[in-house]
């Protein structure tokens, strides 16, 4: 293996040398006979009627002329460039070396020799030009050309939908690349003035409403969207109508890369469901989370979750003192770990291993490091295993938050942030119900705050001998708590860790079939940018007791969602891909509520975000119930539910 490296190298340095040198031999006959050429021309294309002192001044000049020439083509880089790509750069210098060389050649024969004709410099300039640019550009031409007629049968036709910018520099892309066999047929835009036009020798074919037929005409196998500057609504219409051809669609993500000139064939992406949501996403001031997180020790339970490891993403990029990571599952924490090492190599980052559960180690936790910002993303949260261990949910879900918003009481933490769910709202299941007895403790702890009486909060764990070691008889430790607690309620997340997107995926992938559980189950859908986006803005926003919700548009069937799936990934639902319906699992809803009629909503500064105003309940006889539900779930009582039927009234088990 080390011998061949030289001998490859030494190669190549030997074929450069020699298309140099024959370059340069081609040039030094080129701008000289241009000249030549030039004077013939002027005399009418008669060499005996030349006159011999013009004859003698061309002769003269070649030596000097061609040495000049030489070192001013060397100088910019004319025998350096690769001229199968030659572009606008190899011609702007191929222009400003004839000209340099042009005007030299012009005062050297005029001051030592004689005046020329007018038209000797004029027309030796151009011909010099199209010699010294021809020889480098017709090798372009050839080479492209060659391509074209060797064209890999095996190729795909492709439809671009875009005729700007965009558009235009993914079919040079792909007429340059010698990898891609994929040849574009014809080209889709709504602007009628586009229309029957070409660009790069492919025709405009007309708008969105000819895709179909145009797919037929062209025998098209792949479509590629190449607005990045489209709204999410008409990237959404665009998209329905992509879909049902069956062809395999791409897109470009975004117009920073118009902006960067960076739009290849490798930049494009596979169309995403959410983009059949067809809505934009939530825009966050970032300013004023920056402000909050700025500075701040932050603390991300379940950091590394779906959730939880973008809340760190986006807290490691606005500054932190110091991001805390504590997670229950080591190979997800290391995962996040890794990345934000990688990219925040400056950012004192902190991973620890163990369970919100433990609340001698929450409580450790928030002992050393005082954490001022805690986002509290830490939960079991697949409904059909917490029916099968209720008592499971309860311990990580409700006394799991209980003991963190404790430990983050008892510290001097300054903001709590709980992540929710809309299967809080009306539960049919015991996961929905643990997640809104965590709103519940929530309320409890904000309003005991409020008006302090913080100490009345009891201490449920020291049943279970791990009794915060801080705890003074005084309550010296509950004087002057000032912490502001509020829940974050969230829809389904789309690509998150066990959700839908993902195992209808892996289903296609398998060739099927694809399992829904009922053809009109319908849920509300965010992506995890935008959850992020609203468990930050909590942040800023928080007074403390507030309940934040999304308006997350409108509600998706999951039969609907599955079938665009099939489509987006090229082939046909019920035919190529079998949909199975396998009927409501236990706990399971048809439909997914966003908020209790009861809550009622208010406005904030984002007009997608909204604070619904929580449902008073017995604070003191919650507390109090609290107390038993836990004894009750560590002791994995079998009517666990009867329990969390007592305290959330809104809560109706499903018939299991």
């Amino acid at each position: 293996m080390e011998d061949k490296k030289p001998v490859s190298k030494k190669k190549g340095l030997m074929h450069w040398h020699k298309i140099t040198f024959l370059l340069v031999l081609y040039d030094m006959i080129a701008v000289n006979l241009a000249y030549g050429i030039a004077l013939w021309i002027r005399f009418d294309l008669h060499y005996s009627m030349i006159d011999r002192k013009y004859l003698i001044a061309w002769i003269s000049i070649i030596p000097a002329y061609t040495i000049f020439s030489l070192s001013v083509f060397y100088a910019l880089n004319l025998y350096r460039s690769i001229w199968r790509f030659a572009s606008y750069s190899e011609l702007y210098r191929v222009i400003i070396s004839s000209i340099i060389t042009s005007c030299f050649h012009a005062g050297m024969i005029s001051f030592l020799f004689t005046r020329m004709p007018a038209s000797y410099y004029i027309i030796g300039m151009m011909l010099q030009f199209l010699a010294v640019l021809g020889i480098r550009f017709s090798y372009r031409f050839i080479i492209l050309l060659r391509e074209s007629k060797n064209v890999n049968g095996n190729g795909c036709n492709v439809m671009i939908i875009g005729a700007g910018a965009a558009g235009r520099m993914i079919i040079r892309d792909m007429k340059l690349a010698r990898e891609i066999k994929d040849s574009v047929r014809c080209i889709i835009d709504d602007n009628p003035n586009k229309w029957y036009r070409m660009i790069e020798d492919v025709p405009v074919v007309g708008g969105r409403d000819s895709i179909f037929e145009n797919v037929q005409k062209y025998n098209i196998q792949k479509i590629y969207l190449t607005i990045p500057s489209a709204t999410a609504e008409e990237k959404r219409d665009i998209l329905n109508i992509c879909k049902e051809t069956g062809c395999e669609i791409l897109q470009l993500p975004g117009m920073y890369q118009i902006m960067n000139q960076d739009v290849n064939v490798s930049k494009l992406k596979k169309v995403e469901i959410e983009d059949l949501l067809g809505r934009d996403p939530i825009r966050t001031d970032l300013t004023k989370v920056m402000e909050m997180l700025k500075g701040k020790v932050v603390l991300v339970t379940g950091g590394g979750g779906s959730i939880g490891s973008e809340l760190c993403r986006q807290i490691a990029a606005n500054d932190p003192k110091q991001l805390i990571i504590f997670d229950i599952y080591e190979n997800n924490a290391y995962a996040i770990q890794l990345e934000l090492r990688e990219k925040y190599p400056d950012l004192n980052l902190v991973t620890l291993i163990g369970s919100v559960r433990d609340s001698r180690k929450i409580f450790d936790v928030f002992k050393t490091y005082r954490p001022q910002i805690v986002y509290h993303a830490a939960a079991h949260k697949h409904v059909p295993l917490m029916e099968d261990s209720p008592c499971e949910a309860i311990k990580n879900n409700a006394i799991g938050t209980y003991k963190t918003a404790y430990a983050a009481m008892v510290n001097g933490c300054e903001r709590f942030v709980l992540i929710s769910t809309d299967k809080a709202v009306n539960p049919t299941n015991i996961m929905g119900a643990s997640k809104r007895l965590c709103e519940m403790i929530i309320q409890s702890f904000d309003a005991k705050i409020k008006e302090g009486k913080a100490n009345e909060i009891p201490q449920l764990f020291t049943h279970l001998g791990s009794e915060n070691a801080d705890k003074t008889s005084d309550g010296s430790i509950y004087k002057n708590i000032k912490t502001e607690y509020v829940a974050v309620r969230f829809g389904n997340v789309l690509g998150s860790n066990g959700s839908v997107i993902p195992i209808f995926e892996k289903q296609i992938a398998k060739g099927g079939p694809v399992t829904v559980t009922d053809k009109n189950i319908v849920r509300y859908f965010m992506t995890i940018a935008e959850a992020v986006s609203l468990v930050l803005l909590a942040g800023t926003y928080a007074n403390g007791g507030e309940l934040y919700v999304l308006d997350m548009g409108s509600e998706v069937k999951i039969d609907t969602l599955a079938r665009n799936l099939i489509k987006l990934s090229g082939y046909r639902p019920d035919v190529d891909i079998k949909i199975e319906y396998t009927g409501l699992r236990p706990g399971e809803k048809l439909y997914e509520e966003k908020l209790m009629a009861e809550e009622g909503l208010k406005k904030t500064a984002n007009d997608l975000i909204f604070i619904g105003c929580p449902i008073p309940f017995n604070i003191e006889e919650f507390l109090a119930q609290l107390d038993e539900l836990m004894l009750a779930a560590y002791s994995n009582k079998e009517n666990i539910r009867d329990y969390v039927a007592k305290m959330v009234n809104t809560y109706h088990p499903a018939d299991n």
